[in-house]
């Protein structure tokens, strides 16, 4: 039985990243970036547990591409890792960071054979540059430029942990703490994406996958006499509304379960219960606008969208440009891109009738394309 288990950090909001993807979700052809990285600690080395920290947003989407152990993480670095070493029942524990992507065999290797000299293994690289502390001139080359993954006794990392000051390495808690710390030579590949920029400085990652990625969504709303109608985003002029927990925009609905459907994240009522009454009344453009930040988040781009409305009554056909027009902006998608149908039908059934109104509703999305950056 092996005798460490790996730690992957990826609970950061991306902020310095400065674009919609969290850089965890960029795309290694299909894999989003967090699972390319486990995926290759996972081939070069037996760990007993992989285990991700993320926030649960996140955490809800990732569970559909693996069975990793999943942990929450915090506002901080530290927490987070303290949140997933509860989970660590191993004599060592490896912690790394997702954004720090191509992590070599050998460099891999190098660190866990040294598991019994110190406390804590620490990669470091040296610096060639001439170096200036408050305006003097320092030995370069007593300067060390840390990476990760460390190595740690993960009984001793735990209790360094305990600390209330602020780590941002798992060897600075750990000699803080008491504990002993060994360096070795680390790698200029096993770069850290901080900045959009860093993508060119990484060799072992693959473009994303140039397929395109398509969901339908369908619903029905019947009529009621109270309220006003929405569809599509705009207000319809009608003595009718819709029966329905938010403010019944049957168009929309649909329209974000198609994109939910494209991007694999489950349907509108997984994400916006109909049994939760922060979502009575709500306009409906809200819920798509938190959808539509999910799936630029998550790393997908919106290529169009196109929608049926079928309709007895009211007739919409002076509200489909309105329609289009309100529905890009939210999107972030040219107005070309979003197509509005109305139909009828011819008096069959329930819509037929004139009892309410039934939507269907397809999506195309791909991946961001981090290349182009």
């Amino acid at each position: 039985m092996t005798d460490t288990t790996l730690i992957l950090l990826a609970a950061g909001s991306s902020s310095r990243f400065s674009q919609d993807v969290k850089k965890q979700w960029l795309r290694i052809n299909h894999e989003p970036l967090w699972k390319f990285v486990a995926n290759s600690f996972k081939t070069t080395h037996l760990f007993k547990n992989i285990i991700i920290t993320s926030s649960s947003d996140d955490i809800a989407f990732m569970k559909n591409y693996a069975s990793y152990i999943f942990a929450e993480g915090s506002d901080t670095r530290q927490k987070s890792l303290n949140n997933a070493l509860k989970e660590v029942d191993t004599e060592f524990v490896l912690v790394s960071d997702i954004a720090r992507a191509c992590i070599s065999e050998d460099f891999l290797n190098t660190i866990m054979l040294q598991k019994d000299s110190a406390d804590c293994i620490v990669p470091y690289l040296k610096v060639s540059d001439t170096i200036v502390y408050e305006n003097e001139t320092i030995d370069r080359d007593k300067v060390k430029r840390i990476q990760t993954p460390q190595l740690s006794r993960t009984k001793v990392l735990k209790q360094a942990l305990k600390s209330d000051e602020d780590f941002t390495d798992e060897s600075s808690a750990i000699v803080a703490f008491g504990g002993s710390r060994a360096f070795v030579l680390g790698e200029e590949d096993a770069h850290k994406i901080t900045f959009a920029k860093d993508l060119n400085k990484l060799p072992c990652l693959n473009p994303p996958s140039s397929d395109t990625l398509s969901g339908t969504g369908f619903d029905v709303h019947a009529f009621d006499d109270k309220g006003d109608m929405y569809l599509g985003g705009v207000l319809i002029e009608s003595d009718f509304g819709f029966k329905a927990h938010s403010d019944g925009d049957v168009a929309i609905h649909a329209l974000i379960d198609a994109l939910l459907g494209a991007a694999g994240m489950g349907d509108i009522g997984m994400i916006f219960p109909d049994n939760d009454d922060t979502y009575k009344g709500i306009d409906s453009k809200e819920l798509l606008k938190r959808v539509v930040e999910k799936i630029y988040h998550f790393g997908f781009v919106i290529v169009n969208v196109d929608i049926t409305i079928a309709a007895q009554k009211p007739k919409i056909g002076k509200y489909k440009l309105l329609m289009r027009e309100t529905l890009a902006v939210i999107l972030n998608i040219d107005m070309a891109r979003v197509n509005i149908k109305a139909t009828t039908t011819e008096k069959l059934g329930f819509i037929g009738r004139g009892e309410g109104v039934g939507v269907i509703a397809n999506a195309n999305l791909k991946y961001f394309d981090w290349t182009k950056i």
